[in-house]
């Protein structure tokens, strides 16, 4: 008998502090928020040691311009192979290439290879704790060229970020979540679900609202949302990234 996807996920082992870069999303005069990630490398490397170096494969085809990959392991069980695909998105530089590399990462993900990263909190570093520059033009513009690294991080039995430190390259913490203690819910993670924003995620929100004067019912009708608490954490840094590249109300 097959394994099931949740078989294969559990398979995969979470990913270590060493193997996740962090990513300045996008910076104002108040902070700047940063993304997690990780890169093609850390795909090969879990995959060998997963499935074996025989063990999985990848191939890569153009449909309708698009560069696609497809992922493929050898089941143990069965010996089948079986495959996932996704598209990658177009670089800057060295298009097919970028487009290759981006499109394999998304494949792995699809194989469980960092979800787990897309349970991570908004992680927003304050102008106190970056070197934040302002560009000289005629509109305002920021820029950080701080690098940051993740010290240690920590999962809950979901495979869910429950902890993470992230210090910046002169060694100090800019950044914790800590983990909290199990209460009496049952099976409460320590980070809520994706889909369900946390309160301090909700102030942060209304605070650039208020900051930029836009409406809450303008985003809920250009994101399409009934209830704003209830969206994804990947959606919620898209917003919050859109409203940071927004002036701020009254200014001239």
């Amino acid at each position: 008998m097959g394994q099931t996807d949740k078989d294969r996920r559990d398979l995969i082992r979470l990913l270590r502090a060493e193997e996740i870069e962090c990513r300045i999303s996008a910076v104002s005069g108040k902070g700047l928020s940063l993304l997690l990630y990780k890169d093609a490398r850390v795909d090969q490397r879990i995959l060998d040691e997963t499935f074996g170096a025989f063990g999985w494969k990848r191939s890569h085809q153009c449909i309708d311009g698009n560069l696609y990959c497809t992922v493929e392991v050898r089941d143990p069980a069965s010996g089948e192979w079986i495959a996932k695909q996704d598209v990658g998105t177009m670089g800057y530089a060295e298009k097919e290439k970028g487009q290759a590399s981006d499109s394999f990462k998304r494949a792995c993900f699809n194989w469980g290879i960092g979800r787990e990263l897309y349970t991570a909190p908004f992680i927003w570093i304050p102008a106190g704790k970056a070197v934040i520059q302002e560009r000289e033009g005629m509109e305002k513009k920021y820029a950080c060229s701080d690098r940051f690294s993740v010290a240690s991080i920590s999962y809950n039995r979901d495979r869910e970020i429950s902890a993470l430190v992230i210090r910046n390259g002169r060694g100090q913490t800019v950044y914790e979540l800590e983990e909290k203690e199990a209460s009496g819910n049952m099976g409460k993670p320590a980070v809520e679900k994706e889909g369900s924003l946390t309160r301090e995620q909700m102030r942060l929100l209304q605070a650039e609202l208020d900051r930029t004067g836009v409406d809450m019912e303008a985003v809920k009708s250009r994101y399409r949302l009934r209830k704003p608490e209830a969206m994804s954490q990947e959606l919620y840094g898209r917003v919050m990234e859109a409203l940071g590249k927004t002036g701020t109300a009254g200014a001239a």
